[in-house]
């Protein structure tokens, strides 16, 4: 039987930061039209962190039970430690996707936006076939543009929509921006897995690149999410502000492309996440002012 400090490992709690990015950024983009409404942004935000948590049992059940996760290094993996029971481990992911849908619900009947329930049913399925059912398009090397769809595009203007009631021009640019981040951020976790993954038949694209591209393409993710955030300074200059975080993003790629592997890759991780949020933070900032 895991302990709570276990499933709390389990749960990956440091993805969580970049989970709240989106929400900044969209939330952020609504300020600039008026639209803003706090209520709304903390459903999008249990939404967002609740979605993060599933993915992340559902990562451990599926890899666990395919064997995916012996060689891994990184976090506790509950199924493939044996620390929890893959039933235990499946039933985790099914409640934290009830949360998000339940949550995801009352957003939807605020909004008056229905249609958006299919979205969001999309966002579910997305999440579970990751790397469940019986062809995870994970092991196929399409993670990161799940990760671009789901965790920005959707994430950011589904939070704007749902509280301004439109879409404009710097929330597409600050979507663009956070699934860039999002992409890099599973790009430089499957750098780290390549050895492991390789051996298991799960082709992500860092496996399908080679480990040089894979960092070139880490490197380049983090430029270009930087590039579309100042981007969005043509309708609202105070976006400017996400550049402060931009020195953050060269010290990261340096130390991708210098050749960091394995436990070396952990603190990139950790840094990535909190670089996404503090992207967030500061674009959000920059649209609202």
């Amino acid at each position: 039987m895991a302990t709570a400090g276990e499933w709390l490992e389990g749960a990956r709690l440091r993805t969580l930061p970049a989970a709240i990015a989106p929400v900044l950024v969209g939330t952020g983009a609504a300020a600039q039209v008026d639209g803003a409404d706090a209520g709304r942004a903390l459903l999008a935000a249990g939404v967002a962190l609740a979605l993060q948590v599933a993915v992340n049992f559902a990562n451990d059940y599926s890899d666990g039970v395919r064997g995916t996760d012996a060689q891994r290094v990184g976090p506790l993996r509950l199924t493939a430690s044996g620390a929890a029971r893959p039933g235990q481990v499946k039933a985790a992911a099914f409640a934290s996707f009830a949360v998000a849908a339940v949550l995801g619900l009352a957003l939807v009947a605020l909004s008056g936006q229905w249609w958006l329930l299919a979205v969001g049913a999309a966002a579910i399925a997305a999440a579970w076939y990751y790397t469940g059912g019986r062809h995870p398009y994970g092991y196929l090397g399409l993670g990161e543009v799940g990760v671009f769809l789901f965790f920005g595009l959707v994430a950011v203007l589904g939070t704007t929509y749902t509280q301004a009631g439109v879409v404009t021009w710097p929330a597409v640019l600050g979507a663009t921006g956070v699934g860039l981040l999002a992409c890099a951020l599973l790009t430089v976790n499957n750098i780290r897995d390549v050895p492991g993954d390789a051996l298991s038949g799960k082709r992500t694209l860092a496996v399908r690149f080679g480990e040089r591209r894979a960092r070139r393409t880490y490197a380049w993710l983090l430029g270009l999410a930087f590039v579309a955030g100042a981007a969005c300074a043509v309708e609202a200059t105070g976006a400017l502000l996400v550049l402060l975080a931009a020195p953050g993003a060269v010290v990261l790629s340096i130390t991708v492309l210098a050749g960091a592997r394995g436990v070396l890759l952990k603190p990139v991780l950790a840094g990535t996440g909190l670089l996404e949020l503090g992207y967030g933070v500061l674009l959000g900032l920059g649209l609202a002012i």
